[in-house]
């Protein structure tokens, strides 16, 4: 029996519940996809895919509702796939494993998916219930937005035909989103020699972990530690006085989630090693010092391990002061609206892989131009360690209309439900809306969800009472549209 079984609603909780055991991570929707269209054929609901895998289902009115407009549901089938570096999980075949702690539903050391596996859930659940009485329903799934938000880019102009969007992948119960940024990734790729290490040294470990890392837009404003970058410090500092030599530097994993865990390989002459380990400890007491509020959990650990061969010390000097040199974190904050990031990006990976490092780094701006200025100055410092940088195209931000009609509605209701206003906001992540608004001019949107805490991290939450009224909000949506 799960855990969700009895939750309310129930074709909500048991749509995530079958949900929840389909592997799905970012460009890997086929199993999610083919759960979907069997589901469409089983309650006799037409469906088309487009030439990159989005799914639209369509529902017709119910009789009498035929005169309301078409509502699109529009959500994402993949979810981020992070786990503990002491969890045993494969996201290829293993389902998400669950766990409540009071109201709050988690999984086991893994990211849950519930971004945006309740957004999907939902559509599904409003598609499932026979004793609705709307109007037209299209629901739109989406493929690959995690790492990019490529199903959008490719989304078929005749894939939809409703003119009302309801974004389902918003994470803060009474909050309607209006606004979102633009962003785009930088991947550099810094060329390395490596030599044979001569002289009486020995090898160890040193491993960065505890960190909560979470969503790169989100979560970004907390000032959250950065594994890749603390580790880095770390080593920038013991090379300025001992005789370091780097086996391997790694960290991080998706673009979009802030590292939480990195570790570097590295010999150090026998005589200092005992000085080089007490070092380390004082640097992880300044960080833990500093970082503190935010990360009570971080820790470096160091151990023992075999020496291979090492950077020679240019592409040592090199890699160490790339890092170094490379942002993190908030670059500006908004003018307009108070709290808000206007500017930012994510130092999100580092890897060794043919003869080279590879540093990933993802970049978010509400402004177009200061976005790209970011890339250009993160291209300057690449190409000053002689790195070559390559760039994808970024997608566009969503601008506000405050006077959307939808959002008029939305507002009203939600008023009506609660007695208090909604926060109308824009967020620092990307949303798919800023795209699905360029490619079908006059969609009036608004993005709305239950409240998710840390996606992105194995820390991710969903809070269960927040998904019960959720849902009647999106019905009374569906039912009031005009």
């Amino acid at each position: 029996m799960s855990i969700i079984e009895n939750l309310e609603p129930k074709l909500l909780w048991k749509q995530f519940d079958e949900i929840r055991k389909i592997p799905r991570c970012s460009k890997n929707e086929g199993k999610i996809r083919k759960y979907i269209l069997d589901f469409a054929k089983k309650h006799d609901f037409e469906s088309k895919t487009d030439k990159v895998g989005n799914v639209v289902l369509i529902k017709p009115a119910s009789p009498g509702m035929e005169d309301k407009p078409t509502v699109v549901l529009q959500g994402h089938m993949d979810m981020v796939c992070e786990k503990n570096n002491d969890v045993e999980h494969d996201f290829s075949k293993d389902p998400i494993q669950l766990r409540k702690e009071g109201d709050k539903l988690l999984a086991q050391g893994t990211t849950l998916g519930a971004d945006d596996g309740i957004g999907v859930a939902t559509a599904l659940a409003i598609f499932e219930d026979k004793n609705l009485k709307l109007g037209p329903i299209e629901a739109l799934f989406t493929v690959d937005e995690e790492t990019g938000l490529t199903g959008a880019f490719a989304l078929g102009k005749d894939m939809l035909t409703g003119k009302i969007l309801l974004n389902l992948d918003s994470e803060d119960w009474g909050v309607l989103t209006v606004g979102c940024a633009g962003g785009g990734n930088s991947d550099i790729n810094l060329p390395i020699k490596t030599k044979k290490i001569e002289g009486d040294f020995t090898g160890i470990k040193i491993n960065v972990s505890g960190l909560r890392g979470g969503h790169s837009g989100v979560d970004i404003g907390e000032q959250r530690g950065n594994a890749i970058k603390l580790l880095n410090r770390i080593l920038w500092k013991a090379s300025t006085k001992y005789d370091i030599k780097i086996i391997d530097i790694a960290g991080g994993d998706k673009h979009n989630a802030i590292p939480r865990e990195a570790n570097a390989e590295i010999a150090i002459e026998k005589k200092n090693k005992d000085e080089l380990e007490k070092m380390i400890k004082d640097e992880e007491k300044a960080i833990l010092n500093e970082i503190k509020p935010i990360d009570p959990k971080f820790k470096v650990e160091i151990s023992d391990v075999k020496i291979d061969n090492v950077l020679d010390k240019e592409s040592q000097t090199k890699l160490l002061n790339l890092i170094n040199g490379l942002p993190h974190g908030v670059e500006k904050m908004s003018y307009d609206i108070e709290g808000l990031v206007q500017t930012s990006v994510n130092l999100a990976k580092v890897e060794t892989k043919d003869k080279a490092y590879h540093i990933q780094l993802s970049s978010r701006s509400s402004i177009m131009s200061e976005l790209q200025y970011l890339r250009d100055k993160i291209r300057s410092t690449a190409e000053l360690s002689g790195a070559k940088v390559e760039e994808d195209e970024p997608y566009p931000g969503w601008k506000p209309d405050m006077d959307s009609k939808i959002l008029k509605l939305s507002k009203n209701i939600y008023k009506d439900m609660t007695s208090k206003d909604p926060k109308v906001e824009a967020i620092h992540a990307g949303l798919e809306c800023g795209i699905i608004g360029e490619k079908f001019e006059g969609m009036d949107m608004i993005s709305i969800g239950p409240t998710i805490k840390n996606p992105h991290s194995p820390e991710e939450e969903v809070h269960i009472s927040t998904v019960d009224k959720f849902y009647d909000y999106v019905l009374d949506i569906l039912k009031n549209a005009k």
